[in-house]
C-alpha cells in the first residue's frame, strides 16, 4: 500500500524509509544465523569507526568536541544499512542526502568520486550540515555509498554561524547542490578554493571537510574488506535480512497500540526570531493503523518569512523516526539487538502540509530549525502519554540552546565558536528526570570550558545547576544549568534557541511544569538586560 492508501487525506505523508523493494545489484543468498550476527556486527563497527575517525580528525570544536556528526553505509538506492551512534538528525538524514545527489548523478558515479551536498530543499537537514558521499564499487559495479554529515561553523551566510532574519535560503550561506568535489580520485582545486574563499573560517572548514572525506574513505576500505571476506551476495543478503528484521520488530511494537488518533496539546514556540511576541503553534497528532504509525503536524503555523522553518525531508522525517524508535523500540529494553537501519524507518510516516513551518516552499529560509525539530519528539511523548504511561517522560527542555560567538580578528583570524548548552528531561515512571543533558534527539556533548577559553577571548565565571528547585512530582523533573561568560574582546553573539517563556516544559499526570530558560546581558549589574 502507498502512503495515501494508509493515511487517507494526508496527501504529503511520507515514510521515513525507502522500503523493501529496491534495485539489487547482487544475488540473494541464504545466510546462516552465525554469519548474520558476524556481518551485522561488522557493519555497525564500520559505521562506529567512521564516526570516531571523523571526530579525531576534525578541526572545529562543534565536530571534535560536541560530535555534531553522523556516519553510515547505504545501498545503491540509499537504504541505510548501518549508522554510527551519533546525532540522530545527522544519521537519519543521510538517505535524503543520497536522494538529493542521486537526482543529478544517478548512473554516472565512478570509483574515486566524492560528492558534497547541503541543499535543504533536496535532502540536507539544513545548509550548515555538509554531507559527503563516496560511491562504493565492487568489481566495477556501483553497489552503495559511504556517507557522513557534519555541522560547519560557517558557510558564508549574512551573519557568522547562524542567520535567522533572512529573506530566503540564499541568504543563509553558500549552497552546494550535489557538487563533485573529487572526480576519479582527483580533487577539483578550483571548486575547493571557491568553497574556502567564501567562508569566514577556511582553516576550520578545510580541516573538517578533509576529515569527512577521510571518514568516507575509511568506510569504503572497511566495506571492501568485509566483501572480500564474505562475498558481496552474503554481505548484502545479511544487510537486507537485518533491515527486514528491524521492520518486523518495529511493526510488532506499533501493533501493540490500539488503532486510532492520539492528539497532543498544542505547543507554542516563542516567535520566528524577528517578530518578537508572536508565538508559533505546533499542532501534533499521532495516527496508528495496524503496523503503521504517522506523526501528523497539520494545523501548525504557516511558514515564516525568516529562516525559522524546517526542511521536511532532511529534518522532519529523521525527527519523527527518532521519536518513534526511542519510545517504542528503546535499545536498552525491547529494542536490544535491533539495529538502526532502513527497516526501522519503513512503518513510520510523517505528514506536514506544504507551506507550513515543517514543510516550507522553496526558497523560504530554513536554517534556524533547531528548536522546532526538537519539539517534535516532545509532542509525540505527550500524544502517547495516556497509551504508554510507563514509558513517556514529562515535558523536556526540547530546545537546542546553541550559541555562536564570533570574533572578527582574534590572533589574526576570524574565530567562531559554536557552543551547545544543555537543559534537562522530565521525570518518568520510576525515575527522576536527568539533569543538565542535551535535548532528546541531539545526542551531542557540551563544549569543555577549557577548550572554549583557549580558542577565543572568553572566560567562564559560572557553570552550575540552576538555583531553582526542579519541577515537583513523584518523580521530579531534571535540573537545568546556569552558565556565565565574560567576553574579553568585542564579540557578535547569535542563537536560534527558544527560551520557552510562554510554553515551559509541561508536567504530566499531575506533575509540575518546568521552568523557561533565560538569556541575560550584564547580569547582576544596573545594565542587566534580558534578551528575547
Amino acid at each position: 500500500m502507498n502512503a495515501a492508501e494508509i493515511w487517507p487525506g494526508l496527501d504529503q505523508a511520507r515514510s521515513t524509509g525507502l522500503g523493501a523493494h529496491a534495485e539489487r545489484r547482487w544475488n540473494r543468498v541464504d545466510v546462516d544465523p552465525v554469519s548474520l550476527q558476524v556481518i551485522g556486527g561488522a557493519l555497525h563497527s564500520i559505521a562506529h569507526e567512521m564516526a570516531e575517525l571523523l571526530v579525531r580528525m576534525a578541526y572545529s570544536s562543534v565536530m571534535r568536541e560536541s560530535r555534531d556528526i553522523g556516519a553510515a553505509l547505504l545501498d545503491f538506492d540509499g537504504r541505510q544499512l548501518c549508522e554510527s551512534d551519533s546525532t540522530p538528525m545527522h544519521c537519519g538524514s543521510l538517505p535524503a542526502y543520497v536522494r538529493g545527489i542521486d537526482r543529478k548523478h544517478r548512473g554516472r558515479y565512478r570509483p574515486g568520486d566524492v560528492y558534497l551536498h547541503n541543499h535543504p530543499y533536496h535532502g540536507a537537514s539544513h545548509s550548515p550540515d555538509y554531507g559527503v558521499l563516496l560511491p562504493l564499487f565492487v568489481g566495477g559495479v556501483h553497489v552503495g555509498f559511504a556517507g557522513c554529515t557534519g555541522h560547519m561553523v560557517d558557510i558564508g551566510a549574512a551573519d557568522p554561524g547562524f542567520s535567522v532574519d533572512v529573506p530566503d535560503f540564499f541568504a543563509e550561506g553558500q549552497i552546494l547542490d550535489a557538487v563533485k568535489l573529487h572526480a576519479a580520485g582527483k580533487r577539483s582545486e578550483d571548486l575547493w578554493s571557491l568553497i574556502m574563499d567564501n567562508v569566514r573560517t577556511p582553516e576550520a572548514n578545510a580541516g573538517d571537510l578533509e576529515a569527512m572525506i577521510a571518514c568516507c574513505r575509511l568506510g569504503e576500505e572497511r566495506f571492501a574488506g568485509l566483501v572480500e571476506q564474505h562475498g558481496l551476495d552474503r554481505v548484502m543478503s545479511a544487510a537486507e535480512q537485518w533491515m527486514n528484521y528491524a521492520e518486523r520488530r518495529m511493526r510488532a511494537r506499533i501493533e501493540e497500540l490500539p488503532d486510532g488518533e492520539y492528539p497532543a496539546p498544542d505547543a507554542w514556540l516563542e516567535d520566528d526570531g524577528k517578530h518578537f511576541g508572536k508565538p508559533l503553534k505546533i499542532a501534533t497528532r499521532v495516527l496508528v493503523r495496524g503496523g503503521d504509525i504517522c506523526v501528523d503536524l497539520t494545523g501548525s503555523t504557516p511558514q515564516t518569512a525568516t529562516g525559522f522553518n524546517c526542511p521536511f525531508e532532511g529534518s522532519v522525517l529523521p525527527a519523527v523516526n527518532f521519536a518513534v524508535r526511542a519510545l517504542l523500540l528503546d535499545e536498552t529494553a525491547e529494542g536490544a539487538g535491533v539495529p538502526q537501519n532502513d527497516g526501522v524507518f519503513r512503518p513510520v510516516y510523517a505528514h506536514a502540509p506544504r507551506g507550513s513551518i515543517f514543510n516550507p516552499i522553496y526558497p523560504r529560509g530554513c536554517e534556524a530549525r533547531f528548536t522546532q525539530i526538537n519539539r517534535i519528539p516532545d509532542q509525540v511523548l505527550a500524544a502517547l502519554s495516556e497509551a504508554l504511561p510507563e514509558r513517556v517522560t514529562g515535558g523536556n527542555a526540547a530546545n537546542v540552546s546553541c550559541f555562536v560567538y564570533s570574533f572578527e580578528s582574534y590572533r589574526g583570524k576570524y574565530q567562531i565558536n559554536v557552543e551547545i548548552n544543555e537543559g534537562s528531561y522530565g521525570g518518568r515512571h520510576g525515575r527522576d528526570g536527568l539533569d543538565t543533558v542535551d535535548t532528546l534527539m541531539a545526542n551531542t556533548r557540551n563544549n569543555p570550558l577549557e577548550e572554549m577559553e583557549l580558542s577565543a577571548p572568553m572566560l567562564c565565571e559560572r557553570y552550575e545547576l540552576r538555583d531553582e528547585a526542579p519541577a515537583p512530582g513523584r518523580w521530579r523533573g531534571g535540573m537545568g544549568a546556569v552558565k556565565t561568560w565574560r567576553f574579553l574582546e568585542d564579540a557578535a553573539v547569535s542563537s536560534t534557541g527558544d527560551n520557552r517563556s510562554g510554553d515551559p516544559p509541561r508536567g504530566i499526570f499531575g506533575g509540575g511544569d518546568g521552568l523557561p530558560g533565560q538569556v541575560k546581558v550584564n547580569p547582576g549589574t544596573p545594565d542587566e538586560q534580558e534578551l528575547p
